[in-house]
């Protein structure tokens, strides 16, 4: 089964075991809904969970999220989280709209400008208003393409491609 990253907790709360994690979803009033199942996984790149936990709580807290699970009420229970990730399981991804991407369905799609190869999306990062793919270029250092209407002009997830148009000074 394949997992996917939802959020990294990155620190305690408090005594009573609550935990601040940075949100990797664009849903995370849906993903750390009370009663929701995440899975822990030791770090980003695990493929093998280290045990199943439940949301009892969440709530968003300067630019994070607290969240406090089912049964682990005390910061000694979950101070061992610390750094670790919390995954979602393939089978509870929603639908999405049209023209909307999961960032796993984007990362590996090879970039286009003009018929042109430029190398693949290697990463997604998610830092400020707009999303930037790093495109992984052969003898090249990385691209950086803001994710914006008239830079990423198409995605086909069918023919694995992104046509674009790089901003001149962006290469």
């Amino acid at each position: 089964m394949n997992y996917y990253n939802v959020a990294k907790i990155v620190n305690t709360r408090g005594l009573r075991g609550e935990l601040k994690v940075i949100a990797y979803t664009d849903f995370p009033e849906e993903r750390f809904q009370a009663g929701t199942e995440l899975q822990l996984f030791k770090d980003a790149n695990a493929t093998t969970p280290t045990q199943a936990v439940t949301v009892q709580s969440a709530k968003p807290f300067k630019g994070m999220w607290l969240i406090q699970l089912a049964g682990l009420d005390s910061i000694n229970e979950v101070e061992k989280f610390k750094g670790m990730m919390l995954k979602i399981a393939e089978d509870q991804l929603q639908e999405l709209a049209d023209g909307e991407f999961y960032q796993h369905e984007i990362i590996g799609l090879t970039v286009i400008e003009d018929g042109q190869t430029l190398g693949k999306v290697k990463e997604i990062l998610s830092y400020g208003p707009n999303d930037v793919w790093v495109v992984e270029r052969p003898g090249k250092k990385d691209l950086l393409l803001p994710y914006l209407n008239d830079v990423v002009l198409k995605v086909d997830l069918d023919k694995s491609i992104v046509e674009v148009a790089v901003p001149e000074g962006l290469d």
